[in-house]
């Protein structure tokens, strides 16, 4: 496997529970969490964005913790 230059959400703090992204060479981006880092979930630009805009307009329901809890996965550390 590859490795990724992986980034994490600038609300995440040293700990646990950290949600992570990588683009990958074939133009496909991986989601983790940091948790399990070998289990990654592959989407397109496409995909990722229509995920980060629900984040974002608070359309996921029936998620654990709720979507709020999720919101500011959106931005990402450069």
């Amino acid at each position: 496997m590859s490795e990724y230059n992986w980034q994490k959400s600038s609300y995440s703090t040293e700990g646990a529970n950290c949600v992570n992204v990588a683009g990958a060479p074939d133009g496909t981006f991986r989601l983790r969490e940091s948790d399990e880092p070998d289990v990654m979930l592959v989407t397109s630009g496409v995909g990722l964005s229509a995920l980060l805009t629900s984040i974002k307009t608070d359309r996921l329901t029936g998620v654990r913790g709720g979507a709020g809890r999720l919101r500011n996965t959106s931005t990402w550390d450069r």
